[in-house]
């Protein structure tokens, strides 16, 4: 799932009778399931219905989304809580405005037929990973729930190749794959994985993906727009999950396969119902939770982090 595409865009193909706003959005990634509300909207004319254009693009370094945003350089984009912590202590001007993806996705990937039956059987084993900081303190997390620590595991940068490294023995386990893909891969090449869900292993619950906007230069009426058009779409997507995933799937070749296919309906249940709604607790005890890693040098307030745009 994670190989990088060079950017592409979507937009509403339907000439409109009148003036729209023009919305720029960027993607976290090439398009993706993740991303079913957003282009659901897209294709039933959602976006349109409330006079928005939408320009939607699937960024060729999906680490330069938010820095575009922060630039100036497009209205909003997909990006992630635990990032948006470290960016804003970066200094980028980034603000959450809406959730798409409302649970973690994250998870602890083992082998389901191999040694690893609980976090407490890592101890002097192996795990991958892909990006270090979040990722080192979501796993330190995990393994300080089990009586164990950093030091008591070797960490290998697998590149991205998370489920491949994993399969192939290299490692034993591996932070940061996807509960909705990396374990369906696995199951649909004959290697079941066993998923240990970050948020039942001691680590704080948050919002996964995230739509984030530069506080400086954001048009609040637009973003309330684009909210109430995706969360109507999502109201489709719920209602209508075979309708949806075809309509869904018919934008490109690619997505028309088994992985996919099963990724979809593994991700429905985590779509944000009510996409501009925030739980400000949630983002308090995120930022408490990196700070005691060591990840962040002081604590946000909420409202420095994220917003309910409706109340703006």
């Amino acid at each position: 799932m994670k190989s990088i595409l060079f950017a592409s865009a979507l937009s509403v193909c339907a000439a409109p009778l009148y003036a729209q706003d023009k919305m720029t959005l960027l993607l976290d990634w090439f398009v993706n399931p993740d991303h079913g509300p957003v282009i659901i909207a897209q294709q039933m004319g959602y976006f349109a219905d409330f006079d928005l254009e939408m320009e939607v693009i699937a960024p060729a370094d999906p680490s330069d989304p938010p820095k575009m945003v922060a630039a100036g350089q497009a209205d909003l984009a997909i990006s992630y809580q635990p990032q948006l912590h470290l960016q804003i202590h970066e200094g980028l001007p980034l603000l959450r405005v809406g959730t798409l993806i409302a649970t973690p996705l994250n998870c602890l990937l083992a082998l389901k037929d191999g040694p690893i039956k609980t976090p407490a059987d890592l101890k002097g084993r192996k795990v991958g990973f892909s990006v270090g900081g979040v990722e080192e303190a979501v796993l330190g997390q995990v393994l300080n729930t089990h009586g164990l620590t950093l030091d008591d595991v070797e960490l290998i940068n697998v590149n991205w190749s998370l489920s491949p490294s994993l399969m192939s023995g290299r490692v034993d386990a591996v932070i940061g794959g996807f509960r909705n893909f990396e374990p369906n891969q696995m199951d649909i090449e004959g290697v079941p994985g066993r998923c240990f869900y970050v948020e039942e292993e001691g680590l704080p619950p948050y919002d996964e993906l995230i739509y984030v906007a530069n506080p400086d230069t954001m048009d609040a009426d637009m973003i309330r727009r684009f909210l109430t058009a995706t969360e109507k779409a999502t109201q489709y997507i719920i209602n209508h999950p075979q309708e949806a995933w075809t309509i869904f799937s018919s934008t490109a070749p690619e997505l028309q396969d088994e992985l996919n296919k099963r990724a979809w309906a593994d991700t429905l249940p985590r779509f944000a119902l009510r996409p501009a709604a925030m739980d400000a607790g949630r983002y308090a005890t995120f930022e408490a939770f990196l700070h005691d890693a060591g990840l962040i040098p002081a604590i946000n307030p909420v409202s420095d982090i994220a917003i309910d745009v409706t109340a703006q």
